[in-house]
């Protein structure tokens, strides 16, 4: 089957990849690659990070007993591994093999005001972190991280580590964020947050000022680019991993979806949102989302906390798909 549409076209690659005998995923929160291709899959099994070559062959695995929720994986400059978790409220910097190198945030979240998970209950903006959920790197080295669910804000890092400022509030006007969720930045330093409950990508210059934002885009989860500035972005939709107290959407109800954009916001491509999400090719929770140098594309999905627990989908659907580029 083809996915996608002009020249972003993909093919799945059906049980990509090789786990032990006995593991599982859970779920799969999100997956980055290393300067090798070697895929980085961040879960909330027993073993959180588990590594795998290109062609699914299991490397090895870490991280046993360090996080209380894993969230989000990105690896930077000299394959170093940053970890968002989000119910222990700390970022952390890990050696490719899983080794302790840094750690932000005291463990204790910061007063937002926000009563349970409500964002809407959030009154006022925190220093980091309460429940952070991703991080970016600049060309420059430095950390944006995205906070979170118990915050509106994003903060940015020096390359040590320092922080440097932060910006945002709760809201749905420019600036503003409901749960900025994804974070990605392109080759001209502009950082793009996928402010999920607005249902929007918002994108802003390195020090933090509003410049524009798509609209084309149902709750996204996470945003990446591609070595040729291609954004990638994964919509979790309405039908899935909605918050108790939020009501039933009017039909049509959007799907989840992969689409591809150029820097301008304009769609290439996109595909998901059939009936049948657990179909090869298709998601019901899309949750993380990164493209390797070969130009490959790796789907991680919460699908048992965005439903299977609730009977919605059955617990064998997919958790992580792998698509290639049709030649």
């Amino acid at each position: 089957m083809i996915l996608g549409s002009g020249k972003y076209r993909y093919t799945a690659v059906p049980d990509w990849a090789k786990l032990p005998a006995g593991w599982s995923f859970v779920e799969v929160v999100a997956i980055a690659v290393d300067s090798r291709d070697r895929a980085f899959v961040f879960c909330r099994g027993e073993h959180p990070v588990i590594v795998f070559e290109p062609d699914g062959t299991f490397v090895g695995s870490w991280g046993e007993g360090l996080f209380k929720r894993p969230h989000g994986i990105t690896i930077g400059a000299g394959d170093v591994v940053w970890c968002t978790d989000d119910k222990g409220h700390v970022v952390r910097k890990y050696s490719a093999d899983g080794k302790l190198l840094q750690t932000l945030g005291t463990g204790q979240p910061t007063d937002t005001g926000i009563e349970g998970m409500d964002y809407r209950t959030i009154t006022r903006p925190g220093l980091p972190f309460n429940m952070p959920t991703n991080v970016a790197i600049a060309p420059g080295g430095e950390l944006y991280i995205t906070d979170g669910y118990g915050n509106a804000r994003v903060h940015k890092f020096s390359a040590e580590g320092k922080l440097l400022f932060s910006w945002g509030e709760a809201g749905d006007g420019p600036g503003q964020f409901n749960l900025p969720h994804g974070i990605a930045i392109d080759r001209r330093g502009r950082v793009y947050v996928a402010d999920r409950e607005n249902s929007r990508i918002q994108i802003f210059s390195p020090d933090g000022k509003f410049l524009s934002q798509w609209t084309d885009t149902g709750r996204p989860m996470q945003i990446c680019f591609d070595r040729d500035d291609r954004a990638f972005v994964c919509d979790v939709g309405f039908k899935a991993g909605r918050f108790p107290f939020q009501p039933e959407p009017r039909p049509p109800v959007r799907g989840a979806y992969v689409s591809v954009f150029d820097t301008e916001g304009q769609l290439l491509s996109r595909w998901g949102g059939s009936e049948d999400p657990c179909a090869a090719g298709d998601f019901f929770a899309p949750h993380g989302i990164c493209v390797d140098s070969k130009g490959a594309i790796y789907v991680g999905e919460v699908v048992m906390s965005a439903g299977g627990y609730q009977g919605k989908v059955p617990p064998t659907c997919h958790s992580l798909q792998k698509f290639v580029p049709v030649a």
